[in-house]
């Protein structure tokens, strides 16, 4: 099975804030990757004139000479496409011996480009989805921005089918025509998963922090003002100040979105659980020892608000089973599991061996 690419919505968002600044930058992009290389298609990253990077195409001997060949590409203003082999055959050489192929584009960006870029970081604010194509016509680079509801087919190459394919399946690919005179990279622009942390303590403070990190939006939800303290969180975390049920029940029953219920006590958690529990969230996490989660399971039964079915698809207690005993082991658990179900597709399978989480 290919592995699927994490598009870089955080390099939109970046080109966007350099174009407003004025500064002269390039964007490296991963057209086609070929056996085992350290990123796949769709991979991005923004290299500026001095050679600073934001975003990664992969690290070592092939960011550097990307690194390299974006500045020149700055100051000459022309495009570059290049193939890098990982074919080296001695660990002591420079060559790396990961075994794969990459192609990649570098582009200089100018003020022209600015309204694409501004209309997909609005995009990616208002967590909508849309399509980036990136025409490629003899060393000619022009750019296009399609929201979903404008797919049509009146879309030229590759057409209204291969770009829905690829927004379907989250996937970008690399269409070329007349034995690649012309090539189009279609990108679905997807917004990060949103992790919604019903509780601002200590175990929700680590875990903003970590999931963060890994690629999720965090939205938190505490009745406690102390508790929703924007400086207590990463940058670009929403918070809410109210009752945590009530705010559960308005959160919009999509599948990207993950929640994680770590109140202050028992009640809380209960409460919290009831307002989401028969929503098709992606993940439905919540904290507790295995007594505690054993009581809420009955009393949600028993009063007719999930069947046991339901219940059974809530990871309680959570976190994958790692011995965590501090509040950052139990965020890293936590957050290992919500990787593990947005990479993997796991679904929960109760633990036999740890009494807490």
């Amino acid at each position: 099975m290919r592995e699927k690419t994490e598009n870089s919505v955080e390099v939109f968002v970046k080109a966007k804030e350099l174009l407003d600044s004025g500064e002269s930058f390039a964007i490296a992009l991963v057209l086609n990757a070929e056996g085992s290389t350290p990123r796949k298609e769709g991979a991005r990253a923004i290299i500026t004139n001095t050679g600073k990077l934001f975003g990664t195409i992969g690290g070592g001997a092939i960011e550097c000479e990307t690194q390299r060949l974006a500045v020149e590409s700055c100051k000459s203003k022309k495009s570059v496409i290049f193939d890098f082999e990982l074919q080296g055959l001695d660990r002591e050489g420079d060559t790396p011996i990961c075994g794969g192929k990459m192609r990649i584009l570098i582009d200089p960006i100018s003020v022209q480009h600015k309204n694409i870029f501004s209309q997909i970081a609005e995009t990616i604010k208002q967590r909508n989805k849309g399509i980036f194509l990136t025409t490629i016509k003899y060393l000619q680079i022009e750019y296009k921005w399609i929201s979903c509801d404008s797919i049509n087919s009146n879309i030229d190459f590759p057409g209204e089918e291969e770009i829905n394919l690829c927004l379907e399946h989250k996937q970008p690919e690399l269409f070329i025509q007349n034995k690649g005179a012309k090539e189009v990279f279609v990108e679905p622009i997807i917004p990060r998963p949103l992790l919604v942390i019903a509780g601002g303590g200590h175990i929700g403070q680590a875990l903003a922090i970590q999931a963060s990190l890994v690629g999720f939006d965090i939205l938190v939800l505490d009745d406690r003002s102390e508790f929703t303290n924007r400086e207590l969180f990463p940058k670009d975390t929403k918070t809410i100040c109210d009752d945590i049920a009530q705010e559960l029940s308005k959160i919009p029953a999509q599948k990207d979105t993950y929640i994680v219920i770590v109140t202050r006590g028992h009640k809380d958690d209960a409460q919290a659980l009831e307002e989401c529990i028969n929503k098709p969230f992606t993940y439905i996490g919540m904290i507790g020892s295995k007594r505690k989660v054993a009581m809420i399971r009955d009393s949600l039964i028993q009063s007719g608000v999930c069947s046991t079915e339901q219940f059974e698809k809530v990871f309680s207690p959570i976190g994958l089973n790692i011995g965590a005993l501090s509040v950052p082991e139990i965020a890293t658990s936590i957050t290992a599991e919500l990787i593990a179900v947005r990479r993997m597709g796991i679904t929960h399978k109760p633990w036999t061996d740890k009494e807490t989480l």
